[in-house]
């Protein structure tokens, strides 16, 4: 047993100095910065739990349900089916208008949402608003439809006013563009 040991010993220091000649510093670090790179890719990709942030704002809809239909400041109303973040409807603005001294971003995401009026389909654009800090009121987070952080266009957990020349994000409004086929 005592020489298994003392062959695996050799090859391995065989090895080791092998890889230590023929492998260089610079040729470790590329390495090492690749894998930090691709690490970085994939973390966001990993599930996350946002209910914290929910509670912490307070979200609106999340606790008991308001008789009769859902109006433009409630989560359930059906234009609001892949939304996430704040209703400009709760701050100063309306379901498809950014409140006054906030700028629509340059940028957005679209989901399609079910009328239940109508029985139809419809292409929903969820813009956030700009330059003015959180809202902090009406904090909804549906999220029907809403794809991986690697699929921009359909993710709807990103800072969108990144765009714009201030980043800070306010609420989010959304626009009815069309009927989807």
């Amino acid at each position: 047993m005592t020489s298994l040991w003392n062959w695996l010993d050799r090859a391995a220091e065989r090895r080791a100095r092998r890889l230590a000649q023929t492998t260089s510093r610079r040729s470790v670090l590329v390495g090492v910065g690749r894998a930090l790179v691709a690490s970085a890719f994939t973390l966001p990709v990993l599930p996350f739990d946002r209910t914290g942030q929910a509670l912490a704002a307070g979200a609106h809809g999340a606790g008991a349900k308001k008789k009769g239909p859902p109006t433009d400041t409630d989560c359930d109303y059906w234009r609001y089916c892949s939304v996430d973040g704040f209703l400009c409807s709760c701050c100063g603005g309306s379901a498809t208008s950014c409140p006054p001294g906030s700028t629509a971003s340059k940028v957005a995401w679209v989901g399609t949402c079910l009328n239940p009026a109508d029985g139809k389909n419809y292409l929903v654009s969820y813009t956030d608003c700009c330059g003015r800090t959180p809202c902090g009121s009406c904090f909804c987070n549906t999220n029907h439809g809403d794809r991986p952080g690697y699929r921009l266009g359909v993710h709807n957990d990103v800072n969108w006013c990144m765009a714009n020349d201030s980043s800070v994000y306010h609420c989010t409004v959304s626009v009815i563009v069309g009927v989807a086929d």
